[in-house]
C-alpha cells in the first residue's frame, strides 16, 4: 500500500511517497519518490505577514504537479500539512481555498503541537534505544520544535518561532531566544544523561559532511567544525564548490547555530541524526489510520 505526504514548510514544499510492506505483524517502509520545491514562503510571510500573489501561483502549480504525481502512483491516502509560514499568513484561508479549487488538494494548517507529535511518530520505528531519554530537536524555516522523550513516550513539547529563514531575515527576536533557553534549561534540570535527536534537512547535510554513518552520534564541536569550514566560502562557492543546493547554502549556517544553541541550553553533548522528518511522520500517521480502518471493517 502506497501513501503520500505533502509538507508545506517555510523554506520548501515536499512530496514524499512511500510504500508500506507488511509481513504478518511486522512492516517496513520503502521510499518510492521524493520531490522538493524551494518556494520559501517564509520570505513573504515573515516580512509582510502575507504570501504574495506570485508565491501563491507557484504554490498552486506545485500542488497541481504533486496531484498528478500522486495520480500516477495510484495514491489513495495522503495528507497535506502546512507549518509555520502558513500558520502566520494573514491570507492563508484564501490560499487554502484556491489550492482546493485549482489543484483538488485540501491543505491542513497544523499547529506546533501537532507538528511535534507527527515528527515524534518517527521515534517509535527508528533504530534508537527506547529506554533512554531524548530531546527531539526539529529545525525548520520558520520554527523549531522541541520534544522531551522519556522511556519511549513523549513527555512534553514546545514550538519556538526560531527558524532558519526567519534568522536569515533578522526576524528572530532576542526574547524568543531567552524564552527557549529558559524553557529548555528548566526542563533539563530534572533530567540526566539526555541525548539529542536532530531532524531536518540541514542537520542531515551537516551529519553527512562530518563523515558520520547513519545513527552515529555527532557532537557540538563536530557541528562547529563543519560550519567553520563552510563559513570560509561565499554563498556562491558553497553552491558551486561544496555542491549545496542554493536554498540550502544560505540556511545551513543559521540552522547549525540553532541546533548548537538548543544543545547548549540543554547541556547535551551528543546528537543522533536518524534522517527522518515531518513527511515521514505523516506517512506513519496515514498508515496507522488505514490499519485501524481495516481492522474496524474486518470486525464490523
Amino acid at each position: 500500500m502506497k501513501f503520500a505526504a505533502i509538507d508545506i514548510g517555510s523554506n520548501a514544499v515536499r512530496l514524499l511517497i512511500e510504500e508500506v510492506h507488511e509481513h504478518g505483524n511486522q512492516y517496513h517502509i520503502q521510499k518510492v519518490s521524493f520531490t522538493r520545491v524551494p518556494l520559501r514562503l517564509g520570505d513573504d510571510v515573515f516580512n509582510t505577514g502575507k504570501i504574495s500573489d506570485a508565491k501563491i501561483q507557484q504554490l498552486i502549480k506545485t500542488m497541481k504537479a504533486f496531484w498528478y504525481l500522486m495520480d500516477v502512483h495510484s495514491i489513495e491516502h495522503f495528507r497535506a500539512c502546512a507549518t509555520s509560514a502558513m500558520r502566520e499568513a494573514d491570507n492563508r484561508d484564501e490560499i487554502i481555498e484556491l489550492v482546493k479549487q485549482e489543484a483538488n488538494l485540501e491543505i491542513e494548517v497544523i499547529d506546533g503541537r501537532m507538528e511535534a507529535a507527527l515528527i515524534f511518530g518517527n521515534f517509535k520505528v527508528s533504530n534508537i534505544e527506547k529506554e533512554k531519554n531524548y530531546l527531539y530537536i526539529d529545525v525548520g524555516g520558520g520554527s523549531t520544535e522541541l520534544t522531551l522523550i522519556k522511556n519511549g513516550k513523549r513527555s512534553v513539547s514546545r514550538s519556538f518561532r526560531i527558524g532558519t529563514v526567519r534568522m536569515l531575515m533578522g526576524k528572530v527576536k532576542e526574547e524568543w531566544w531567552s524564552d527557549a533557553e529558559e524553557w529548555v534549561s528548566k526542563l533539563m534540570k530534572e533530567e540526566d544523561n539526555v541525548v539529542a535527536i536532530g531532524t531536518g534537512g540541514n542537520i542531515n547535510k551537516i551529519h553527512k559532511e562530518a563523515g558520520k554513518k547513519s545513527f552515529a552520534v555527532i557532537k557540538p564541536k563536530e557541528i562547529k567544525a563543519v560550519i567553520n569550514y563552510m563559513s570560509k566560502f561565499s554563498f556562491e562557492e558553497r553552491v558551486y564548490k561544496l555542491k549545496l543546493k542554493p536554498d540550502r547554502a544560505d540556511v545551513i549556517l543559521p540552522a547549525a547555530e540553532i541546533y548548537m544553541n538548543m544543545m547548549k541550553f540543554a547541556g547535551i553533548k551528543e546528537m543522533i541524526v536518524p534522517k527522518v522528518g515531518l513527511s515521514d511522520g505523516i506517512i506513519l500517521w496515514l498508515y496507522k489510520r488505514w490499519k485501524r480502518s481495516q481492522k474496524a471493517t474486518a470486525e464490523g
